[in-house]
């Protein structure tokens, strides 16, 4: 696979990542990590869609953005305390495949120039994109548009 995530990667760190994967798989509608919880795994999405939620008191779990096809899932992993940010839930059977994070996060300090490059892909196209991403659902639920009726109260 050379789409998406990996496919953003040089030959190179493409080949040095995958040395550290497994393949792994969920059914539908398992939850795979917990806002809050131990961030030591992340995936990259091979088939499948996993919505990412947020707990919303006396909502429960809101879904915020769903990760498909060759998208990175998890970068909690990389930001001390390792620990999720958001909570994830397969929508559909999901193949992936699986790091270990404080193996591929001692391979980065062992090899800088391939950690540098790994962070830097993961900032442009995961962090970058998803922040993006939620600065467009903002505006659309809190922008000009939302008070042409009136501020909502």
């Amino acid at each position: 696979m050379t789409d998406g995530f990996l496919g953003s990667l040089s030959p190179t760190l493409r080949g040095w990542l995958l040395g550290f994967a497994h393949e792994t798989s969920f059914p539908s509608d398992i939850r795979i990590f917990d806002e809050g919880g131990e961030a030591d795994r992340f995936w990259i999405v091979r088939t499948g869609l996993i919505a990412l939620d947020v707990h919303v008191p006396a909502r429960g779990p809101v879904v915020v953005e769903t990760v498909g096809d060759g998208e990175l899932l998890g970068w909690s992993w990389l930001f001390e305390p390792y620990q999720w940010h958001l909570g994830a839930l397969t929508r559909t059977a999901v193949q992936a495949y699986e790091f270990d994070a404080p193996q591929v996060r001692a391979a980065m300090d062992e090899d800088p120039a391939a950690g540098l490059a790994l962070f830097r892909a993961i900032g442009d196209q995961v962090i970058g994109r998803r922040l993006k991403s939620a600065r467009t659902r903002l505006l659309d639920l809190y922008g000009p548009r939302a008070y042409e009726s009136g501020p909502v109260r």
